[in-house]
């Protein structure tokens, strides 16, 4: 019985987050933790961990779908994930030695509201006009700001990327979302590394099946985004 109940709370849980993961850019922390921890009982801290593990394969094979159709802005994704790792260090390091307030699910409202307000109309030819140098400029600045915010506050920059590339450096939606998904696997990568060498092995059998369904239906779902519209 309690392996039937780790399996499906595995199977939802990597359902969503693949969901999440090839449709909009989203974390598979945002989903795979909470479940974890509320009906498995996990150490919140290696749930995290699974969650981030899962997130690198399901990030990878969709911002491989994205890249495909030719939705991915590699050059510019790495300038911008460079900024992110580097000042999520910094901010990391801050928020140990400064009380901070959390801002709970900010930037996922930010997006809804920004989303129904003023929707994503931006071209590929539009997105394109833009110099390679300001470009360049404003992918350091934006990641700057979102690893400085998910190292202060631990909120995941899946969504939040997603709102700053849409809205502060004009990205077509697709383009956005495979942009980044790319730099979330590394981005993932690096946390679950580190959340395994301070807490240790995880639960074998709960991080295999949440990243294999995880990877399943990220796949499935970057597919479908890619070949919602015409390219």
């Amino acid at each position: 019985m309690h392996i039937l109940i780790t399996v499906l709370v595995c199977f939802f849980a990597g359902m969503g987050a693949g969901l999440g993961t090839g449709f909009a850019g989203m974390s598979a922390a945002a989903v795979i933790s909470p479940m974890l921890i509320t009906f498995l009982g996990m150490d919140p801290y290696l749930a995290v961990g699974i969650a981030l593990s899962s997130d690198v394969l399901a990030s990878a094979v969709s911002a491989y779908t994205y890249g495909k159709n030719k939705n991915l802005d590699i050059r510019n994704g790495l300038i911008m994930m460079a900024s992110v790792l580097a000042f999520t260090v910094v901010g990391s390091y801050i928020a140990s030695i400064v009380p901070s307030a959390t801002m709970g699910s900010f930037s996922v409202v930010m997006l809804g509201v920004k989303f129904i307000v003023r929707p994503v109309m931006t071209t590929k030819e539009a997105m394109q006009s833009v110099s390679a140098k300001k470009r360049a400029v404003q992918s350091v600045v934006c990641g700057v700001i979102v690893g400085f915010i998910c190292g202060f506050v631990g909120a995941g920059g899946g969504m939040m990327m997603l709102l700053i590339l849409t809205s502060v450096l004009g990205y077509e939606l697709k383009t956005a979302v495979g942009t980044s998904v790319f730099i979330m696997a590394f981005t993932a990568l690096t946390g679950a590394v580190s959340h395994f060498a301070i807490g240790g092995a995880p639960d074998w059998t709960v991080f295999a099946l949440c990243v294999v369904f995880t990877l399943l239906w990220a796949r499935i779902a970057a597919v479908f985004a890619n070949k919602a519209a015409p390219k």
